[in-house]
C-alpha cells in the first residue's frame, strides 16, 4: 500500500469560482510528466482521497494540482478551502501510464482534452521531452465557457518558445469565444474542422495521439480517430492513440 505523508499548501490560485490550482510542498518519489497521485484530507475517522495528475513538470520545486469544485462533493469544496500554509495529505507514490516513454516514434503529437484534463498535458509540455521527440505538437482543450480556460499564460510560453511547431485549439462548446472553435472536439475531428485549423492531418504513418478527458469525449474520440485508421496503442501492439478517463 502506498504511503500518505503531510503537505503543506504553497499557494491556491484561483480560475473561475469552481476552478483552482494547488501548489504542495510535499516529500514524494520521483514521477513522470502525466502521472498522477492522490490527495486526501481526514474528516474525523474517514480519509476522504480522490487521484489527480501533476500539472508541473517533475523538476519543478512544487507539486501542482488543477481542481473542479463539486458543490456537493466530499472532497472538493474542502479542498477548495485550503490556503498557503495548510496542511493537505499526499500519496507519496505516482501511478499511471499516460506518459511519453509509452509512444511509439511519431512526428506530430496530438494532446487532447477537456477541462481540467489538461493538467498532464501542461505537465508534458513543460517538461520539454516531448519538443525534443516530436516535430509538431498540438494542445487542444475543450472547456464549457471560455472563463474556464486556464493556464493562457503558460501555454503562450510554449508557443513564444517553440514558434510554429507547437499549436494551441482551444474549444468552447456553450458560447461564443474569440480564437476558439465551437462545438466539441470530437465532431470537429470528424468534420476535418480541428485538421483544416491546425494544417496536419490525423495520420497512422505520423501521429502519436493523446487523449485525456471526460469518459464520453475519450470514448467518442477515440471512436473517430479509428474509423480515420488509427489504431490503440498496446504494449503488445504499438499505435497512435492512448488514452486515460479524467472524471
Amino acid at each position: 500500500m502506498a504511503a500518505w505523508v503531510e503537505g503543506r499548501v504553497l499557494e491556491r490560485i484561483e480560475w473561475t469560482p469552481t476552478l483552482f490550482s494547488l501548489r504542495v510542498e510535499a516529500e514524494l518519489a520521483p514521477y513522470k510528466a502525466g502521472q498522477f497521485t492522490k490527495l486526501a484530507l481526514q474528516q474525523g475517522e474517514r480519509r476522504i482521497q480522490r487521484a489527480y495528475s501533476f500539472v508541473n513538470p517533475p523538476s519543478a520545486p512544487y507539486h501542482e494540482f488543477y481542481l473542479v469544485e463539486i458543490p456537493e462533493g466530499e472532497l472538493t469544496p474542502s479542498l477548495g478551502s485550503l490556503q498557503a500554509g495548510d496542511s493537505v495529505l499526499v500519496q507519496s507514490l505516482a501511478s499511471g501510464f499516460l506518459t511519453l516513454d509509452e509512444l511509439p516514434a511519431g512526428r506530430d503529437l496530438w494532446l487532447l482534452s477537456t477541462g481540467t484534463a489538461i493538467g498532464p498535458f501542461l505537465a508534458m509540455l513543460a517538461d520539454g521531452e516531448a519538443f525534443d521527440r516530436f516535430d509538431n505538437l498540438v494542445l487542444v482543450h475543450g472547456v464549457r465557457k471560455g472563463e474556464e480556460l486556464s493556464y493562457r499564460s503558460l501555454i503562450e510560453s510554449f508557443a513564444e518558445r517553440h514558434g510554429p511547431r507547437f499549436h494551441y485549439v482551444p474549444f468552447v462548446s456553450r458560447e461564443e469565444w474569440p480564437g476558439a472553435m465551437a462545438g466539441r472536439i470530437p465532431a470537429a475531428i470528424g468534420e476535418g474542422r480541428l485538421q483544416t485549423r491546425v494544417g496536419l492531418e490525423f495520420s497512422a504513418v505520423h501521429s502519436q495521439v493523446m487523449i485525456c478527458g471526460n469518459p464520453a469525449m475519450v470514448k467518442e474520440t477515440q471512436q473517430t480517430l479509428l474509423e480515420l485508421g488509427l489504431a490503440k496503442n498496446l504494449r503488445r501492439a504499438p499505435g497512435n492513440i492512448s488514452a486515460e478517463n479524467y472524471w
